[in-house]
């Protein structure tokens, strides 16, 4: 069997990659991975269990595949959990997001990161991260870039599916990368803010990625000021000196998404289509591509097919 998939970010070079490792030939169309694509500004969170919070229930199951499948592809993969916290005045958010969420424990911020205020905190102990970009280039560095496609086609395209795929529409993503020698942040950071819910990534050597912005809307052009200073106040909220942070690079673009937020696989003519991961790409992503494999491979049919 040959395949061609369309598309170099997160959901293109998943499926490539897994359907390699299977004994298919396969390649890929499109350009390795860079800031063109939205996947190059991820936050990397592999936090099915957070994500439980507020999405559908085949993000919380379908994620959990996804630390194991990273670190078996040669990944990085830090497996330190996850840490929400919620400011003093915010408990009733806390205990509102450990009510709608499964597999955490209440801790003492400053316990499992001293950097941090003394706080009360969630810890999902089970979750992990990864580096975005380090991701994209392992997987790239193993497959083979055509410009023609032969064999069965997967599109893998995100919004520029919107040609083909009527209802995908884009959910906006802004993100902050700064350096603070400073805090010592070891894992992921939550933090429930009234206004701009923030997360904090460390990147490690005092790099710390801070996001996201979520706006309906398929703009592509860099963040704005007001998505600037809310996160960075956002941050300055959760941690004083964050506030002599550098700022390294602002990030932004739109994310693939249908309308219940939940990715499908579309057949339409002779293409399959792989698509509408959210915010959920490299959480999702492995799961979607072992389906995909499982499709053309077992004639298993996907759970997400459509």
């Amino acid at each position: 069997m040959r395949v061609t998939v369309i598309g170099a970010g997160v959901a293109g070079l998943c499926v490539a990659t897994e359907l390699h490792r299977r004994g298919v030939e396969v390649a890929v169309i499109g350009t390795p991975p860079g800031p063109d694509a939205c996947s190059w500004w991820a936050g990397g969170m592999l936090a099915p269990d957070c994500e439980g919070e507020s999405a559908e229930e085949p993000v919380v199951r379908l994620g959990h595949e996804a630390a194991d499948w990273w670190q078996a592809r040669g990944v990085r993969v830090h497996r330190r959990g996850t840490l929400v916290v919620s400011l003093q005045r915010d408990a009733a958010a806390l205990a509102r997001f450990a009510r709608r969420s499964a597999g955490h424990r209440e801790v003492d911020a400053a316990e499992v990161e001293p950097a941090l205020p003394q706080r009360r905190g969630l810890l999902f102990e089970g979750e992990a991260h990864l580096a975005p970009r380090e991701a994209l280039a392992v997987l790239a560095a193993g497959v083979e870039f055509v410009r023609e496609a032969k064999g069965q086609v997967i599109d893998c395209r995100g919004l520029a599916a919107r040609d083909v795929l009527a209802d995908l529409r884009g959910v906006r993503g802004e993100t902050v990368l700064i350096h603070c020698a400073e805090v010592a942040i070891s894992r992921p950071v939550r933090l429930l803010h009234p206004r701009m819910p923030l997360y904090l990534v460390p990147r490690g050597e005092g790099v710390f990625l801070l996001g996201a912005t979520s706006v309906e809307s398929d703009g592509r052009g860099p963040p704005t000021v007001r998505a600037v200073l809310e996160l960075l106040s956002a941050a300055f909220a959760l941690h004083p000196a964050l506030a002599e942070a550098e700022v390294l690079e602002l990030g932004a673009d739109a994310r693939p998404a249908f309308p219940d937020n939940l990715p499908r696989i579309r057949r339409v003519g002779g293409v399959l289509h792989v698509n509408g991961l959210y915010r959920h790409g490299f959480l999702l992503a492995p799961a979607l591509a072992r389906m995909v494999a499982d499709h053309l491979l077992l004639g298993i049919e996907p759970e997400v097919m459509e």
